[in-house]
């Protein structure tokens, strides 16, 4: 009998995750990558970061041709998928044309959410490396960028911008930047280092109107009119499961997949920001994380290979602001009532905050501390109760907290 053919819908993150885990795993097959962009697979997080800043093409790209052509991986870029055919199994191409498999992993991503008639030359997303590529050369002394959204995205962005000497105002509705995924001591930590940088920060009045032109972009708050010479919408993104959809999958807020990444169809798999994971912490969600797409890539890579597994870590993310390093781990499933634990000092951009429930790390948030996130892993993995004080008293080593006798087994 021969191999079964594995493709993968989409040629980002997942599909080489998914690619090198298989052939570690033994899985023999042919893979096939499919791709709508006319390049390989490459480091998305680069494109806000070193992609945007320096145009560095150092650690952006995520497969090596030799690698693949060694390997039986099959790269196909620029083609477009149309659906996956239930009954064969195929996977229909735009241009009629199928891509025999036995095997689909769906990792088609998501599309920038924008504004309705929000457009023109002025305008900028960033999703792809075209648009990064694009951005760049906006960003040079004397031009004024407004980027739209304080998120992760939104941040990087403008601290690319500063690092290239341009001048760059962000907008946003929180009065305190990522205050909502970083917590709000993180967040005004975060907020301060970019008003020290130079960012004109206009946070917390809403954007009323929009209205690009040919000499820039007129941006109205209930605090007045801002033109800026170009407008970076970071606004989030929708998960593109129109690829999905006409296949028959189930879906939701994403394709809904399995502890294991298997959708509706037994034979169909998805992973990555399209995935709507029913994780055995945190229930059904869709977590927009690199490392979440990577993990749950070799989670299916071994059951497709005989071992079975599911994705069940907690999630991981770190973001990079100027050469300030932050970190946070579980912060999709800290409750209101959790219990918020500061360590060092966060106004000096050092420090951690732990958040406990019942005496139990179950998230964690970190500024330029790379190894206390380390050490809440193993202590959210096992389950080590640990007091408020322990935590915050940096006399107490936190590696010590793991040699603790009541550990949950």
């Amino acid at each position: 009998m021969s191999e079964p053919t594995l493709v993968v819908v989409g040629a980002g993150h997942v599909a080489a995750s998914a690619a090198r885990a298989l052939r570690r795993r033994g899985f023999a097959g042919p893979v096939v990558l499919l791709g709508d962009e006319p390049v390989a697979p490459y480091d998305r997080p680069h494109l806000s970061k070193e992609r945007l800043a320096s145009g560095s093409e150092a650690g952006l790209w995520l497969l090596d041709p030799d690698w693949c052509a060694a390997n039986d991986v099959t790269l196909r870029t620029g083609t477009r998928v149309d659906r996956i055919d239930a009954g064969s199994g195929a996977v229909v191409l735009t241009d009629g044309g199928t891509v025999p498999a036995d095997l689909v992993v769906l990792a088609t991503g998501g599309r920038p959410r924008t504004l309705p008639g929000l457009d023109g030359d002025r305008v900028h997303t960033v999703r792809t490396l075209a648009d990064s590529d694009r951005l760049r050369e906006r960003l040079t002394p004397g031009r004024r960028i407004g980027v739209l959204g304080g998120g992760f995205l939104g941040t990087e962005i403008a601290a690319a911008a500063v690092t290239r000497g341009a001048e760059a105002v962000v907008f946003d509705l929180d009065p305190v930047l990522l205050a909502r995924a970083l917590g709000p001591g993180i967040g005004a930590a975060i907020t301060g280092l970019h008003r020290r940088r130079g960012v004109d920060l206009r946070l917390g009045s809403p954007v009323t109107s929009v209205r690009p032109g040919p000499e820039g972009v007129e941006v109205d708050t209930d605090a007045g009119t801002e033109t800026v010479d170009d407008l970076v919408v970071c606004i989030g993104i929708v998960p593109d499961t129109d690829v999905a959809v006409r296949s028959g999958l189930a879906v939701g807020n994403g394709v809904d997949v399995d502890a294991h990444g298997r959708t509706s169809i037994p034979t169909v798999f998805a992973a990555g920001d399209v995935a709507a994971h029913d994780h055995p912490r945190y229930g059904r969600i869709r977590v927009e994380h690199v490392d979440v797409a990577q993990q749950q890539a070799q989670a299916i890579a071994s059951t497709v290979a005989g071992r079975a597994k599911s994705f069940a870590d907690p999630h991981w993310f770190w973001t990079d602001q100027y050469d300030v390093n932050v970190q946070g781990l579980g912060l999709g499933g800290i409750r209101p009532d959790d219990v918020a634990i500061t360590r060092g000092d966060l106004d000096e951009l050092d420090g951690t905050v732990f958040w406990l429930r019942d005496g139990v790390v179950v998230g964690a948030a970190s500024i330029e501390r790379g190894e206390d996130i380390s050490v809440a892993r193993e202590l959210l993995d096992l389950e080590i109760p640990v007091r408020p004080e322990q935590l915050a008293d940096e006399s107490v080593e936190l590696e010590d907290l793991l040699e603790e006798e009541e550990v949950g087994v």
